[in-house]
């Protein structure tokens, strides 16, 4: 009976490896795919400042057309 309730309980531990292998790959898989989506957020914050950068410049270059040909009295 000794015999039986060690394998019993080696059996058990093997299933519970096996589980904690599961969610440890389970848990990389998560970390990947969180870093992967950390990279297009920032990657999107940098488009966006360039597309604030070019537009402040359009808005400069607007503001001097309207300046040259009397179009406004004040800066942009």
């Amino acid at each position: 009976m000794n015999a039986d309730v060690e394998n019993l309980v080696l059996e058990q531990l093997r299933a519970i490896r096996e589980e904690l292998a599961d969610l440890r790959r389970g848990q990389d898989e998560l970390r990947q795919r969180i870093s992967s989506i950390e990279r297009q957020v920032a990657n999107l914050q940098g488009d966006s400042a360039l597309m604030h950068q070019r537009l402040d410049h359009v808005l400069e270059r607007l503001g001097r057309i309207e300046r040259r040909l009397d179009l406004a009295d004040a800066p942009i």
